[in-house]
C-alpha cells in the first residue's frame, strides 16, 4: 500500500466524469488499498478515485463502522433531505452548508466482484452522495448553499 497524492481544487481531473472499471484486477485492487491508506491518513471519511488522479468510478468510505468499497456506484434510491455542514479533502479549510437526502441507497460493485446494495442514513448517506458526485465531476463547493467559518 501507498499514499497517494491528493488533488486539489483548480485540478481540471476534479472536473472530469469517471469511466466504468470494466475488470476487477490487481491495480483496481491495489488502488483500493491505497485509496483508503490515503484517505485514513488525511482524515477523512471518504475518498474517490478522481481525487487521487484516476478516472475510474471507484470511491472508499469509512464513517467508523469500516471501510466500504465502490466500484461502480450508483444511487438507486433518496428520500427526505437536511442542510449540514460538508468539507472535502481536495478543499481543504472549507466547509459549507449542502443539502443532501437524509436516507440513499446505492448499488455497487465489491472488490470480489460481487455486486451489491448499501443504504445509508445520516452521515453515511451524506458521505455516499458527496463521492459519487465526484465520480461525476461535482465539487461539494459546486453545492454549497452557505460557507461555515471555522476558527
Amino acid at each position: 500500500m501507498a499514499l497517494r497524492n491528493i488533488r486539489k481544487l483548480g485540478d481540471d481531473i476534479l472536473r472530469k466524469k469517471c469511466r466504468p472499471v470494466e475488470e476487477i484486477d490487481n491495480r483496481i485492487l491495489t488502488l483500493l488499498d491505497d485509496m483508503a491508506q490515503t484517505m485514513y491518513d488525511a482524515n477523512g471519511v471518504g475518498l474517490a478515485a478522481p481525487q487521487v488522479g484516476i478516472l475510474k468510478r471507484i470511491a472508499v468510505i469509512d464513517v467508523g463502522d469500516g471501510i466500504i468499497e465502490l466500484i461502480n456506484p450508483e444511487i438507486i434510491s433518496v428520500s427526505g433531505s437536511e442542510i449540514a455542514d460538508e468539507g472535502c479533502l481536495s478543499v481543504p479549510g472549507k466547509y459549507g452548508k449542502v443539502d443532501r437526502p437524509t436516507k440513499v441507497t446505492v448499488h455497487a460493485t465489491d472488490r470480489d466482484g460481487n455486486q451489491y446494495e448499501i443504504t445509508g442514513e445520516g452521515l453515511l448517506a451524506r458521505a455516499l452522495c458527496h463521492e459519487i458526485d465526484h465520480l461525476d465531476g461535482t465539487v461539494f463547493v459546486d453545492k454549497v448553499i452557505e460557507y461555515t467559518e471555522v476558527d
